[in-house]
């Protein structure tokens, strides 16, 4: 959905007026966002493949650049990482469609919260049947299998990226990360301020735009 300064715009056959074009936006970002959170299984890490092939591969809205900067602000925030990216994947694409951000990021949040939402009220109810429910252990192991592969795939791939440039200051941190988490087990958090800290005082050079 691009080139929303002129008053219409022709949209499969079909002359939308600003304010159509705007609440089809809404709709689309509503429902695409809503979709993703309601096949998202294994935790909030999953989403972020699942909004970057959305909004960046097939709809356009956003560069992978920015959604991955933008992902990467989600992460070091408090909060769910699958809400918190919403929020602000909603913001920044509403605000590029013209429309007031705020109400971009009302609108994903509210379509992240809701899959889950619904789906755990209906679990609840009936838990004991759920819980002990020989299939359904079945289907979530391999949902769960599932989702681990979409998180190595997309580590891979940026690390790759990576490596592409050729800049051996990202590969590092890229590297010791991996390894201070993995083999000595500190604490995540700790690791992603480090890492900003060394962003801002080592990465200031356009090279690593």
């Amino acid at each position: 959905m691009t080139g929303l300064d002129s008053e219409e715009e022709t949209v499969n056959d079909i002359k939308l007026s600003k304010s159509e074009r705007t609440a089809a936006f809404y709709w689309d970002l509503f429902r695409s966002t809503f979709i993703i959170s309601a096949v998202t299984v294994g935790g909030g890490f999953v989403i972020i493949p699942l909004l970057r092939g959305k909004y960046v591969d097939d709809l356009g809205w956003l560069t992978e650049k920015e959604t991955l900067d933008l992902v990467a602000i989600a992460q070091s925030m408090p909060g769910v990482v699958a809400v918190n990216s919403a929020i602000i994947l909603g913001y920044r694409m509403a605000g590029l469609m013209g429309s007031a951000g705020l109400m971009g990021s009302l609108v994903a949040a509210t379509a992240t919260v809701l899959p889950p939402l619904l789906i755990l009220s209906i679990i609840s109810v009936f838990y004991e049947y759920f819980i002990q429910n020989y299939y359904i252990k079945l289907v979530l192991r391999g949902m769960q299998c599932g989702a681990t592969a979409l998180i190595v795939n997309v580590g891979i791939d940026l690390f790759l990226k990576q490596c592409k440039r050729k800049l051996i200051l990202p590969i590092l941190i890229v590297l010791t990360t991996f390894i201070a988490n993995v083999v000595f087990e500190i604490n995540i958090m700790y690791l992603i301020l480090t890492d900003g800290l060394i962003g801002l005082l080592f990465m200031r050079s356009a090279k690593y735009d």
